[in-house]
């Protein structure tokens, strides 16, 4: 991380919300002020109300009171929605910061979806509980301060000094103190949860395999170590809240002690009196607030530092790059593709161990057909991970129109390089919905055209409901063929120019995969497509076959050149095509 304090890295994202947060804060302390203002008009009022005075004389303070009661309300209400808003607003943007700062990352083993789930969720809270519950209460409460004793002086100076010297102690000496105790521990605390939270992910989504090697005890003992110190940790961070704010109530009984003596000695006398000792009560109690935005202040900085540093990684990441968009130009005018080129790409994910790509050559012009082909384990997914810049090359090169690819802007790597990759999710939202994420700005009749080259519009055309059919979470309210052909859609709707597509058609009947598959290939245009599958049938139309075996191109060429070359691409086509013809007898 840089040397940049993390509170700093965090808010320069809130700079285009700066004045909804001013207001806000202007808000809160109008609110304070309305508070501390009503409560020493209200002692005022029934002080002066026992000594039986003419009710001339107290009518202005009957109507102040009931204004600033119902004045404090609005206020407090305006307070929290222009608070909320402003707030969202930069939460938003620090989540989508954070999102595609953590895509844009390489993978690596130490990497777990839960670490990954915290930093979205728990750490970009720290940046909400900081304008809401640090800056903004701790800005009224300083605000709030200077008023009371700027009010206190016009009474008696003796007394102001004496709220003061309070006030300095509750708004700045506890708070100190406050923050430095609690820091300690809760620096330890957002790594553990984090940590947790990822035990959790792990102890959900691999019970079966931790089951089955016998880890499941082992790993809940480790899960529930961390657990015990996190509770350990925050019971220390409550216990060190409570000592802070008993210390807190003894300052406050202590100030209006002082006040009150010191203004008697100064000889004032009769109402304010009572006015001043309940000022300043209330005064010191709302000084307090900054001890409790201290406190939290001190608990939120593991988790800003971790926004911090992923942000300040993402940003050291695009320096020095080019500025180059190869794709600009094609995106501008759509006749014009940029030309693909993989030079000797070696990809290791362990050191010390084979390859998962071993010096694999590709060339991609516009147009350009490939398929690629092998057994299980064979390093298609890696390719076309290395194709998205999902996985970065450990040797060799990508380059786009002679742009090396981790040059090109993370934001123009999906009009170059997308589609259909393994597992791709479908949101619980209607069809349409889901469509529209590929391209929000895609007509009805775009819809249609991609649902048609996938398949799935005579299926949309039968519901009762359309376009906006409910699919469910992943899928579960549609079959899996029909989920497939969804995503395959919106594969086709986002329209690269690289157009990826891993495993089409799986999950159809041979003679609906041959449709769909053709189709798909029809709708790509003169857009350059890499289709990754284990179904040899429809590849005459492809370009080039690559059938990689163990990271590496054990055969290359055309569909007719394969088949009649004695290797593995022969063996499964005589394989696949007796299978299929036994599949189409029986369905028969």
């Amino acid at each position: 991380m840089t040397g940049a304090r993390p509170e700093r890295t965090v808010l320069s994202l809130a700079r285009p919300y700066l004045g909804r947060l001013v207001g806000a804060g202007l808000l809160a302390a109008a609110t304070e002020a309305a508070a501390l203002a009503l409560l020493a008009t209200a002692v005022w009022l029934l002080i002066t109300a026992a000594g039986r005075p003419p009710l001339d004389a107290v009518t202005v303070a009957i109507v102040c009171v009931r204004a600033l009661a119902i004045g404090r309300g609005v206020l407090r209400y305006t307070e929290r929605l222009a608070g909320h808003d402003a707030t969202l607003r930069v939460v938003t943007d620090v989540r989508f910061r954070i999102f595609t700062a953590l895509a844009a990352r390489r993978p690596t083993t130490e990497d777990r979806s839960g670490d990954a789930l915290s930093r979205l969720v728990s750490d970009v809270e720290a940046v909400q509980d900081l304008l809401l519950r640090v800056l903004v209460p701790g800005a009224a409460a300083a605000t709030v301060a200077v008023l009371a004793v700027a009010g206190a002086a016009t009474v008696s100076p003796a007394a102001a000094l004496a709220l003061a010297a309070g006030l300095a102690v509750a708004g700045a000496g506890l708070p100190a103190v406050a923050a430095l105790l609690t820091r300690r521990t809760a620096d330890r605390v957002a790594p553990l949860r984090g940590e947790l939270a990822a035990d959790s992910a792990d102890l959900i989504h691999g019970a079966a395999d931790l089951a089955a090697f016998g880890g499941t005890a082992a790993a809940l003992r480790k899960s529930t170590r961390r657990a015990r110190e996190l509770a350990r940790l925050e019971r220390r961070l409550a216990a060190t809240g409570w000592a802070v704010d008993g210390v807190g109530v003894l300052v406050a009984g202590l100030t209006v002690a002082a006040v009150t003596v010191t203004a008697l000695r100064a000889g004032v006398g009769g109402v304010l009196i009572g006015v001043l000792a309940v000022g300043a009560l209330a005064a010191v109690e709302m000084s307090l607030a900054l001890v409790a935005a201290a406190r939290q202040w001190a608990q939120l900085r593991g988790g800003l530092r971790r926004v911090a540093d992923l942000l300040t990684e993402s940003a050291r990441a695009g320096t020095g790059r080019a500025a180059a968009d190869p794709v600009g130009a094609a995106t501008a005018d759509d006749r014009r593709r940029p030309t693909m080129v993989l030079d000797g790409v070696t990809v290791r994910y362990r050191a010390g161990t084979s390859p998962a790509l071993d010096r694999v050559d590709l060339w991609l012009p516009p147009g350009r057909r490939i398929a690629v082909v092998g057994p299980s384990g064979a390093g298609k997914s890696t390719l076309l991970g290395v194709l998205t810049g999902a996985v970065p090359p450990d040797g060799g090169r990508v380059t786009v129109d002679e742009v090396d690819l981790t040059d090109v802007p993370a934001g123009a790597r999906h009009r170059l390089v997308g589609g259909l990759l393994a597992e791709a999710y479908v949101f619980n939202a209607t069809v349409r919905d889901n469509l529209l994420l590929a391209r929000p700005t895609a007509t009805d009749d775009d819809l249609a055209a991609a649902a048609a080259a996938a398949g799935l519009f005579d299926w949309v055309r039968e519901q009762p409901d359309g376009w906006q059919t409910l699919v469910g979470a992943a899928g579960s309210r549609i079959s899996g063929g029909q989920r497939q052909r969804l995503a395959l859609a919106r594969a086709l709707l986002a329209g690269p120019s690289v157009l990826v597509l891993d495993e089409p058609t799986e999950g159809l009947d041979p003679a609906a995969a041959d449709t769909v598959l053709a189709s798909a290939l029809a709708a790509a245009d003169d857009r350059t497509v890499v289709l990754v599958t284990h179904r040899l049938t429809g590849l005459e139309a492809m370009d080039e076959i690559l059938v990689l075996d163990a990271g590496r191109v054990v055969q290359r060429g055309d569909h007719a050149e394969l088949t009649g070359r004695p290797g593995w691409y022969q063996e499964q086509w005589i394989m696949q095509r007796a299978a299929e013809q036994g599949y189409l007898t029986a369905a028969n």
